[in-house]
């Protein structure tokens, strides 16, 4: 794009992305800019013009194929790097657009490469790995910003490249590299060609179904989709994964029978709990540490429903700095050790 050698916003953009551990740029107008980095918020001594963040923004547009008007005042996209962006034009944000801007740590790619990762010990690895190979059903859980794109990059970094898998997303943000992939995205009203029919996640997820998929991945769960999605992993889809905004196991849960409600379906609350308890194997939380780093903060599993109460056990909690085994043992622990080759004997003395 040769635009970017006249405009401050690229030119700013550009040289952020040689710095390291940069996760977050905030844009909100030309005189505030920030970056986030170890969690926390540093404001930059830069000076940017309102034409130069217009004219980014148009640019921006265009290379998503979407509009960015008076119409069509917010703008979800990618950069070139396939960063995440979000903007909101004016008259909704004060005097000049506002940007958001999500960078992924292109240097974290697999676990093995990455040591300490989310805080974990060769051991919790061992786990997670395990996990993707015995095929268990994932949630990922986590509030704004603390890293569950990056922690389901790694799980998917570890997927066998035998496997067909199909992801869905609103925006792409989730790294997959294997031969037999197909990456989808949402597309809604903004799109430049307005004739194009719109297709929201769920009308994806339903299509999904029919594309002979091994696992379905799906980038966020926010609304109706979640009804398709645990019929997929009720019905032979195995291994399939998602995240939700949530800030505890607990309230992932309260959650997903708020998103399934959503579908439209008038169905009793215990109905839907049996559904997402059959389904659903694993919610991983993460969050983030006192010093602000990310970390795994809680692994929970689902075991099954008592009354009209889903019932989760806690194999693993955040103790300090440290995720700590609760002494309790997977109730997949025969998929885990046939399938995933862990150990019959990893949850003792953890």
């Amino acid at each position: 794009m040769e635009q970017q050698k006249e405009n401050s916003v690229w030119a700013l953009i550009n040289d952020l992305g040689t710095k390291k551990g940069i996760t977050e740029i905030v844009i909100n107008n030309p005189k505030t800019v920030f970056v986030e980095r170890a969690g926390q918020f540093i404001q930059l001594n830069v000076s940017l013009t309102k034409a130069d963040i217009q004219k980014f923004s148009i640019e921006l547009a265009t290379f998503n194929k979407k509009r960015f008007d008076i119409e069509n005042p917010i703008l979800d996209g990618n950069l070139p790097d396939g960063s995440r962006v979000n903007i909101i034009n004016e008259p909704f944000s004060n005097g000049c657009p506002a940007i958001t801007i999500r960078k992924y740590l292109k240097d974290i790619k697999k676990f093995e490469t990455s040591p300490g990762i989310f805080g974990l010990t060769d051991k919790w690895v061992e786990f997670f790995l395990a996990a993707v190979s015995a095929r268990l059903n994932i949630i990922v859980s986590g509030g704004t910003g603390v890293g569950k794109t990056t922690f389901m990059n790694l799980l998917l970094g570890e997927l066998s490249p035998a496997e067909r898998v199909i992801t869905i997303e609103d925006t792409l943000e989730l790294t997959i590299n294997m031969p037999n992939s197909v990456r989808l995205e949402a597309r809604g009203g903004s799109s430049s060609l307005d004739k194009e029919k719109s297709l929201n996640i769920r009308d994806l997820v339903k299509n999904t179904l029919r594309m002979r998929p091994d696992r379905i991945i799906v980038g966020e769960i926010r609304g109706g989709e979640l009804f398709d999605l645990l019929q997929a992993m009720n019905t032979g889809h195995d291994g399939s994964m998602a995240s939700i905004h949530a800030s505890s196991p607990a309230e992932c849960l309260s959650r997903m029978e708020t998103l399934y409600l959503l579908s439209g379906f008038d169905v009793p609350f215990h109905v839907v709990r049996r559904q997402i308890a059959s389904a659903v194997d694993l919610i991983i939380q993460v969050g983030r540490n006192r010093e602000g780093k990310r970390v795994i903060t809680h692994v929970g599993e689902l075991t099954g429903v008592e009354g009209n109460t889903i019932l989760m056990q806690q194999l693993a909690e955040l103790e300090g700095d440290v995720l700590k085994g609760a002494g309790i043992s997977s109730k997949n622990m025969d998929k885990l050790h046939h399938n995933g080759g862990l150990p019959k004997d990893f949850f003792v003395d953890l």
